[in-house]
């Protein structure tokens, strides 16, 4: 693949990132056209969230926005969500129907991307409308390929991408299916702005050690330390990852209480300690489980909040993140209430994620003056392979692995 982008990559490899990535709008185009329409899969929706023929919504594949719809026949398309006529949005909320019009100028379209109606076509009155050779036959919206994966529905603008199963790999498919292991019901969502450029958050996600450091209600409430036993998955493409931790025991804190760092503050404390309890509902004692799908995808497990999270540029240093939150269709009532209690952990201001939202723009913000310098990623060694431990940085050196065979540098 060739580089057209004037930028070579550090010699040290992937423990050296160089920060010129994060801040060039050429980059952040050359990104839009190898990756987002490249061959790779990104997330659409749950499949629940089209639950009935006739079901349609917008989302997106990076910034392009897209129509993921439910047709008659029950078989799920995705198609750009651009008029042909003159490029104005198509669906602006989730709706039902067999059609999808532009409120521009009422063309309309089925629920696979076809043009089925344009208004005035003939004129009016014998006068004006399409020239008499336009034929409405064969024109459709840029489709994509849909693929569901256990409730999980993604879309690729690429005939060339794998099958989305191929593309997880086999260990990040079945951590999926840990978790997506039936009937699930809606909870909820939300969504923030990140004023910082989408493969910090990315960075972010993958970077398992500063959990521990920066959240301090992981570790004061013990939750989540590095002492706790666990370990990272990365596939062999490096993209995809799994960090996991299962619930500490007394010798674990004893010796991370024993460490002067400040991710521990005995002042702080819980009114009601409600929040802090739940159950094993998978039955290995995993309390913790941040999975991600390159480029954009996340499915989080923590304690017993479970949601669905899309990464989706919006320009060089913007992001937004989409928060879906879910629990199963057979939830008792105590675990939709433990569910709901638990998700004032994660989201734009949870007890736990709060701070992510925050030292992306810090990193953002320091970014002028940097062009000729680059980021230290050398924890855990210079790899990316899988580790039972997650004092490392081996998921962040994987996603950049993907990423430079992505983007060719």
């Amino acid at each position: 693949m060739r580089n057209d982008l004037d930028l070579t990559w550090p010699q040290e490899g992937l423990t050296r990132v160089p920060y010129a990535l994060y801040d060039r709008a050429d980059i952040y185009d050359e990104e839009r056209r190898r990756i987002f329409l490249g061959a790779t899969w990104n997330f659409l929706c749950l499949d629940i969230e089209l639950p009935n023929p006739g079901d349609y919504r917008a989302t997106f594949v990076g910034d392009v926005p897209v129509v993921v719809a439910r047709h008659r026949d029950g078989m799920l398309h995705a198609f750009e969500n651009r008029c042909l006529h003159r490029g104005s949005l198509l669906c602006l909320a989730p709706g039902n129907g067999k059609e999808i019009g532009c409120v521009y100028h009422n063309w309309t379209y089925d629920l696979t991307g076809r043009l089925t109606g344009v208004a005035f076509q003939r004129g009016v009155n014998g006068k004006g409308g399409m020239p008499p050779d336009f034929k409405i036959a064969g024109r459709r919206l840029r489709p994509l390929r849909v693929e569901s994966f256990a409730g999980l529905v993604f879309g690729t603008f690429s005939d060339s991408t794998p099958p989305l199963e191929i593309y997880l790999g086999p260990e990040i498919a079945a951590r999926i299916r840990r978790v997506m292991t039936r009937p699930i019901k809606l909870m909820g969502g939300v969504s923030q702005y990140l004023h910082s450029n989408w493969k910090i958050y990315a960075d972010n996600l993958r970077d398992s050690y500063h959990a521990s450091l920066l959240h301090l209600f992981f570790t004061t409430f013990k939750l989540n330390r590095l002492s706790q036993e666990g370990g990272i998955v990365v596939d062999a493409s490096g993209g995809n990852h799994v960090s996991y931790s299962k619930m500490n025991t007394d010798s674990q804190n004893a010796d991370y209480d024993a460490a002067d760092i400040r991710a521990k503050h005995e002042s702080f404390g819980l009114k009601d300690l409600s929040l802090l309890q739940g159950r094993d509902e998978f039955g290995d004692g995993i309390t913790l489980q941040i999975l991600t799908v390159f480029p954009g995808f996340i499915l989080h497990q923590i304690q017993n909040s479970l949601a669905v999270r899309q990464i989706l540029p919006k320009g060089v240093g913007e992001t937004e993140l989409d928060w879906t939150y879910f629990g199963f269709a057979d939830d008792d009532p105590e675990m939709d209430r433990i569910r709901q209690r638990q998700t004032n952990l994660v989201g734009p201001a949870g007890y736990i994620s709060m701070e992510d939202g925050a030292v992306v723009g810090f990193v953002q913000r320091a970014l002028p003056g940097a062009a000729e310098d680059r980021s230290i990623v050398q924890m855990g060694g210079a790899g990316t392979e899988s580790q039972d431990t997650r004092v490392t940085e081996t998921a962040v050196r994987g996603f950049w692995k993907a990423y430079r065979a992505r983007m060719g540098i």
